[in-house]
């Protein structure tokens, strides 16, 4: 079959388009097989964790009311752990979000007087509030007289370890976030060996201080996850890498006994913790989508990485390079002007296999201070493990471009992006 001619004749693709993202395809492929070869590793890892719990039809069941005795709960929390490398877990739908599981777990360690330190820079945008960074927001951890400081990274985008050693002096430190992800930042997302090396400083100077890794858009994209070094909470959003593209909602929290206990009080309320919960849906998608994330992170990957590259040809500032190793799933490219940024995030919308008749404008959202545009033509509203991009309509003009549940759909993306841009003039082929 003749498929050039569907894709010039069907999909409106310009034959120039065609031919100049498949020579990128080809400038890029030899970099597939190592992202294949984790995402076959991390397949066996978790089929051996599945196979070790026995995991059967009747952990699919939901529970209602109280949820006591929920088999199918408890063990996803088992799961997780074995396959993430912690002393514990907590996988919940009650869980909104990755915010939801940082705000709880900010609260779980933190306490009046107390002062969270991010060595990271600036948090994610929608953790300002959570944090109070900038005003006393209602139920902020600054309105509870928790304090906030923070550490820039190093111009080589690393983490400033002789800063970190100066400001754990302070003995009012009692806990240290560091998210490995860029979220809105022109950074590079952190590796596990640097997180590694920042958690063993921080916990040989000083055992009190607890760490929470924010491992957003990282899980599986190397061999080890944070939540395998000494940090006392790791977590992250299911509606991201870990669920696959299937977990409908809920986030999931990997640690030590002594975090996750405390978490659990947030969780639901002191005295009770993780003995309650129910979800009368059935956890069939959450346990399908952790057995299929590798695979799906594997995709997203490469997707990125023939992003980074067609960009990188058309003369754009791409990060990360596509050449470079990667951490996260992110892949950023700096437009020129606004309208240049708003024409990709409306291509990549056209291109979504939901509401891709949907025209996205920038707008003020929930726990930003500026605008921005989404596409996020999704099954599963605002997952960022399918192709999605958004980006904060100011200065630079960065789109964050993540997520695709089959490489294929990021490739035919691409082809309807550089098709819109070439007609509205911003590209010549």
């Amino acid at each position: 079959m003749d498929y050039k001619k569907f894709y010039l004749e069907k999909a409106g693709v310009h034959p120039k388009i065609l031919d100049f993202i498949n020579r990128a395809q080809e400038e890029v492929k030899h970099m597939f097989a190592a992202i294949e070869d984790r995402a076959e590793f991390h397949q066996a890892r978790i089929l051996e964790v599945f196979a070790r719990h026995k995991i059967s039809l009747r952990h699919f069941i939901g529970t209602s009311g109280y949820g006591y005795g929920d088999d199918g709960r408890d063990c996803l929390d088992l799961v997780f752990r074995d396959v993430f490398g912690g002393e514990d877990a907590l996988v919940r739908p009650q869980w909104v979000s990755g915010t939801h599981v940082l705000s709880d777990s900010l609260f779980a360690l933190l306490r009046p007087g107390d002062t969270l330190l991010s060595v990271t820079g600036e948090p994610y945008d929608t953790l300002h509030d959570v944090i109070g960074i900038k005003e006393t927001v209602p139920g902020s951890l600054r309105e509870w007289k928790i304090n906030y400081r923070q550490i820039e990274l190093n111009p080589q985008g690393t983490i400033d370890l002789e800063e970190v050693k100066k400001a754990l002096s302070d003995s009012e430190i009692k806990a240290v976030l560091i998210q490995k992800s860029r979220g809105y930042g022109i950074r590079r997302s952190l590796t596990y060996e640097e997180i590694e090396s920042a958690v063993n400083l921080i916990k040989n100077i000083r055992e009190d201080v607890s760490v929470l890794v924010d491992n957003c858009y990282g899980e599986f994209t190397e061999d080890r996850e944070p939540s395998s070094t000494l940090a006392d909470l790791t977590v992250g959003s299911l509606i991201k890498n870990p669920g696959g593209g299937l977990a409908p909602t809920g986030a999931y929290a990997v640690g030590t006994k002594k975090a996750i206990e405390l978490l659990s009080y947030r969780l639901t309320s002191p005295g009770i913790g993780r003995e309650v919960g129910s979800f009368p849906y059935g956890y069939g998608y959450f346990y399908q989508g952790l057995f299929l994330a590798p695979h799906t992170v594997g995709e997203a990957l490469k997707g990125a990485i023939l992003a980074g590259k067609i960009f990188d040809k058309l003369g754009y500032r791409t990060f990360p390079h596509w050449s470079e190793y990667r951490s996260d799933i992110i892949q950023s490219i700096e437009f020129n002007t606004s309208e240049e940024l708003i024409a990709f995030c409306q291509a990549v919308q056209s291109a979504s296999p939901i509401e891709g008749h949907v025209v996205p404008y920038p707008w003020d959202m929930p726990g930003y201070d500026h605008q921005v545009i989404m596409a996020a033509g999704t099954f599963v509203q605002g997952a960022s493990i399918e192709l999605s991009a958004d980006a904060p309509v100011k200065k630079p003009y960065v789109a964050y471009m993540q997520g695709g549940l089959t490489y294929a759909h990021v490739k035919i993306a691409l082809m309807k992006v550089l098709s819109r841009m070439q007609k509205e003039g911003y590209i010549q082929l």
